[in-house]
């Protein structure tokens, strides 16, 4: 199984390595946070997922993803394959605000293609630089979230915080935010407020901002390669909702595959901890999943 999986890395590495990307930005600095979905099994029984989001914010993009998307294979073999697969049952894209200039561009793979959305911004935002994250005004741009301002405060992880509200697609969010850390970025797709957002939740969702780091990496765009399926975001989101929200997902996640042999052009199945995991097309196949907790709802 270890040489099997050896293999599998060391091509996903070569892979990855001769994709062609492009910087973009610079990373002023990195947040990251840890990502809870409250959902239930396949066979109705309460569970919690978890994963983490790392979110490069530059003076002009800002990018969100998650951890195996930004992480250099320094782990173990055995930890880098189970943060895969709990990422599988978790949907979550990587997501470049403000770029290209003016846009929001989401990527994310849904069996057997990877897709990639894309929509106009509205609202412009300037924020000032701060003491300690460098010289870091942006003009970023951010989604249009109406956000209501309240006089609760909290401390989180460290940060005084205030709480704003807000429904975004579909979602009621509440959100604490620190002007000690005067940037309007935050996890995934929330953003828009005068302080980095460091907690965020939702009746299925929370994100909780652990670690926060000065790193001037670069801001690398979407890697242009000729399978992936663009479009506008509405029609994106619209089908992901459609595939993942249905009845039959959680205990067959590839029901909605016409030709399922057909549609694998590699694959790797070994065991690990008592079960059979399956790469195909160089990612995790789930065999059963969790009910669907969209992050979007239109």
């Amino acid at each position: 199984m270890k040489k099997i999986l050896s293999t599998m890395m060391a091509l996903a590495l070569t892979i990855g390595a001769q994709a062609q990307t492009e910087t973009i930005d610079t990373a002023q600095f990195v947040a990251v946070y840890d990502y809870e979905c409250r959902t239930q099994d396949a066979e109705g029984q309460g569970v919690t997922d978890r994963m983490q989001v790392v979110v490069q914010v530059g003076r002009t993009v800002t990018k969100s993803m998650p951890r195996s998307v930004y992480r250099q294979r320094d782990e173990s073999e055995e930890a880098d394959v189970l943060a895969d697969y709990q990422e599988a049952y978790l949907h979550m894209p990587t997501v470049w605000t403000g770029y290209p200039g003016g846009q929001a561009t989401i990527r994310e793979f849904i069996f057997p293609h990877e897709y990639e959305g894309f929509e106009r911004l509205r609202e412009r935002l300037r924020v000032g630089a701060s003491a300690g994250m460098g010289e870091q005004s942006s003009g970023m741009q951010t989604p249009d979230i109406a956000w209501t301002l309240t006089d609760d405060t909290l401390s989180v992880s460290g940060y005084l915080c205030q709480q704003a509200t807000a429904t975004f697609r579909g979602v009621e969010w509440r959100v604490w935010y620190t002007e000690e850390i005067p940037s309007s970025a935050g996890p995934w797709r929330l953003r828009g407020l005068p302080g980095l957002i460091v907690k965020a939740e939702s009746e299925a969702h929370t994100f909780r901002l652990v670690e926060l780091r000065q790193e001037l990496g670069a801001i690398t765009a979407p890697e242009q390669r000729p399978d992936v399926q663009r479009m506008k975001y509405a029609k994106l989101l619209k089908y992901k909702n459609e595939i993942y929200g249905n009845r039959q997902y959680a205990k067959n996640p590839a029901y909605y595959v016409p030709d399922l042999q057909r549609s694998i052009s590699s694959m790797c199945v070994f065991q690990m901890n008592g079960q059979d995991l399956i790469y195909a097309n160089d990612h995790p196949l789930l065999t059963k999943a969790h009910k669907y907790q969209p992050l979007e709802k239109e």
